[in-house]
């Protein structure tokens, strides 16, 4: 039964009618339930949102190529926003970090930080090689979405076109042709032509070795788990180390002040999980399993959900100014993320463990 998109109080209504007879306190989940959740969320929303992650990195990596050849303030606005359009769908991943991305070290490679300001002068005063060979050897906090970032936009966002030095270009394309590479090795990494770790997702369970995943309720605890965690880093690490210390440095995303819009994305990878969509793409998610189980608690993660997201976006100003400016509004998006978080451990966690 599929209530994707009513109002929580519909919800909730929904719920109090239906009642709870059973004595688990919802209904049975079939191994076909399992299945169909499995399924859209592994094709529709994760394998789909690294596609377009995939394109959306070839797409920066052709502007950082038009900026280098044709040195405007509208090339360069153009490369910041393809920065932009390529950190959304990364965003909207993080609710899902395993598999690959972990396994293959590939989350580093991307979106280390803080940037490592220091050793990357260093390298760009140095007579290396700026290769795409070279710069994948480096440590993390030197390349990746960060250290494009930082060239891109200046210390303070307002770098200007001249500002750029033969260097620093050479080092965007090597960083452009890197992150793109890395973007292709995780997309490839899930998909049945290639890696094909949707694979263990969805054979598990079936008596073979095909799986790391004992059983679908295996795959589910670690799709449950996926959003638990960037709840909690979104919450306790990205709002709360740069609040709580007030070290900007420590604030990701702050040179393009995207943190806001990176937090809410973060938040956003829960909902598709939840749902089961991504963009146009639809099917079951977690919450058909969880409104068989308890239609209440189901609407109680989908109004905490909006609330996480609209709490982030209502942070006064940008992030970077709203730790000192604006320090309630900071506090009130955190605590709505921490509401969700609460209640995606202390309740949800619960109920597919009983499963």
């Amino acid at each position: 039964m599929q209530f994707k998109f009513l109002p929580t109080f519909l919800l909730i209504l929904i719920a109090s009618i239906l009642g709870c007879s059973d004595d688990d306190g919802g209904t049975t989940i079939t191994t076909n339930e399992f299945t169909a959740i499995i399924d859209n969320i592994s094709d529709n929303v994760i394998i789909a949102t690294y596609a377009d992650l995939d394109a959306k990195a070839d797409v920066l990596l052709s502007a950082l190529s038009a900026l280098k050849a044709d040195q405007t303030a509208q090339t360069l606005e153009a490369a910041r926003q393809a920065w932009r359009d390529a950190r959304r769908p990364w965003e909207l991943s993080e609710g899902f970090l395993y598999g690959p991305v972990d396994t293959k070290g590939l989350d580093p490679a991307m979106d280390s930080w803080p940037v490592n300001v220091t050793d990357l002068e260093n390298v760009l005063n140095s007579n290396n090689n700026l290769t795409v060979d070279y710069v994948d050897g480096l440590d993390g906090t030197l390349r990746g979405f960060h250290t494009i970032e930082y060239l891109l936009f200046g210390e303070d966002g307002t770098k200007l076109v001249t500002d750029f030095t033969v260097r620093q270009f050479e080092y965007l394309g090597a960083c452009g042709e890197s992150l793109k590479l890395t973007t292709a090795k995780l997309y490839e990494g899930w998909i049945p032509s290639g890696g094909n770790f949707v694979k263990n997702f969805k054979e598990a369970g079936t008596g073979t070795a095909a799986s790391v995943y004992p059983s679908q309720k295996a795959v589910i605890e670690e799709i449950v788990n996926g959003i638990v965690g960037i709840a909690d880093e979104v919450a306790n690490g990205k709002i709360n180390e740069p609040f709580a210390q007030q070290n900007l440095a420590l604030e990701e995303s702050r040179f393009s002040a995207n943190s806001k819009a990176d937090f809410a994305d973060n938040i956003r990878s829960i909902r598709n999980i939840w749902f089961g969509v991504y963009e146009n793409a639809a099917g079951k998610g977690i919450a058909d399993l969880i409104f068989d189980k308890d239609a209440v608690l189901d609407a109680k993660v989908r109004s905490q959900i909006d609330a996480a997201i609209a709490a982030i976006e209502g942070i006064e100003g940008t992030f970077t100014s709203a730790v000192f400016n604006s320090p309630s509004t900071v506090q009130a998006a955190q605590q709505a993320v921490r509401d969700l978080l609460a209640t995606l451990q202390g309740e949800v966690l619960p109920v597919v463990s009983n499963l």
